[in-house]
Order: structure tokens, then sequence, then C-alpha cells
């Protein structure tokens, strides 16, 4: 359910206070704990470092996130690639096929210099 409308959107007052008469290129990352707080235009530029449960991200704040929740856009889930030994087996073959590809360009590249000399 959304917040009642006569109530407004809710912004902590700490984290305007924080904001309130600097100017966003001169003041660093503003750490807050602070994820149900909603954007409002004042904090359009300013960088935030939202926690996550386990560290500060940092959020640079842009035009189009105002309205939206500073935790919306600090993950607190990591995704873990799934997969076994058939994942393994294809990553593996990717990663020689990378390093194959860099061996054939750095030896043509090596090549064609001595040809120009003769």
């Amino acid at each position: 359910m959304t917040r009642s409308l006569k109530k407004g959107p809710y912004v902590d007052e700490r984290l305007l206070s924080k904001i309130l008469g600097k100017k966003p290129l001169e003041t660093g990352v503003i750490k807050t704990w602070s994820r149900a707080c909603v954007i409002c235009p004042e904090m359009v530029g300013f960088t935030f470092g939202v926690h996550n449960g386990k560290i500060h991200i940092e959020v640079l704040v842009e035009e189009d996130m105002v309205g939206h929740r500073l935790g919306e856009f600090s993950p607190t889930r990591k995704f873990v690639v799934h997969g076994g030994k058939m994942q393994k087996e294809i990553e593996q073959k990717k990663k020689q096929s990378e390093i194959d590809a860099a061996k054939s360009a750095k030896a043509s590249v090596t090549a064609k210099p001595a040809a120009k000399k003769k």
C-alpha cells in the first residue's frame, strides 16, 4: 500500500538537513541507513551511500529517480551463478577461446612489421 496523500511522501529529516544549503559537487558521499526515504528533487546530483545490510553502496541521484526510494538502487542480495560441472566446462572453453584469440592477434601484429621491413 502507498502512503496517504495527506501525509505526503516519507523523506528523512536528518537526510534533508545534511544536504540543505550544500552543493552536490562539493559534498562527498552522504552515508545513510534510511532505505525507505523517498528521493525528492532537492536530492538530485548528490551521491548517497545507501546501506544494503553489509556495506554502503554509492548511488548518484538523477532526475529519473525522483519519487523512488533509496533502497531500490541498493540491492540487498547478491546473485550467485547457477550450474555445476557443466557450467565450469562452458566457462573454461570460453576463457580458452579468448586466450587463443588474443595469442593469434598478437602473433599477427608481430608478423606484419617484420614483413614490411623487407
